[in-house]
C-alpha cells in the first residue's frame, strides 16, 4: 500500500506563491507517475498537473494553471512538488496528490490508484 502525504498549504494573498509537497512511501516514488488535483467547495475534483515516472520527464497542466504552476519530482527524496505562482482566488481548493503505475500521461481522476488526504490552499486578501 502506497502512502501519500501532502503538505505546504495555507493562506496566501492574490499574486503570492506556495509550494506544495507530496511525500511518498519510502523508496516507492520511482515506480509511479504522479498527479495533482484540486477540489473547490461545491465543485468536482479537477486535474491540475501531471508528471511521468522519470525525473525530468513528461509534464502536463490544466489550462487554468499553465504558466503559473510547475510540477516536479525528486525520486531520491520520494517527494513530488507543486510550485504555485501568481495565485488567484479561484485557485482556492483542497489540493490532492495521486499516484499510479504506467508509462502514459494520466489526467483523469479515475486513472489513479492512490491518493493523499489533501492540503488546503486559500487565496484571499
Amino acid at each position: 500500500q502506497v502512502q501519500l502525504v501532502e503538505s505546504g498549504g495555507g493562506l496566501v494573498q492574490p499574486g503570492g506563491s506556495l509550494r506544495l509537497s507530496c511525500a511518498v512511501s519510502r523508496g516507492a516514488l520511482s515506480r509511479y507517475a504522479m498527479g495533482w488535483f484540486r477540489q473547490a467547495p461545491g465543485k468536482e475534483r479537477e486535474f491540475v498537473a501531471f508528471i511521468s515516472r522519470r525525473g525530468g520527464g513528461t509534464t502536463t497542466y490544466a489550462d487554468s494553471v499553465k504558466g503559473r504552476f510547475t510540477i516536479s519530482r525528486d525520486n531520491a527524496k520520494d517527494t513530488v512538488y507543486l510550485q504555485m505562482n501568481s495565485l488567484k482566488p479561484e485557485d482556492t481548493a483542497v489540493y490532492y496528490c495521486a499516484a499510479r503505475g504506467g508509462p502514459s500521461t494520466y489526467t483523469s481522476e479515475a486513472d489513479y490508484d492512490y491518493w493523499g488526504q489533501g492540503t488546503q490552499v486559500t487565496v484571499s486578501s
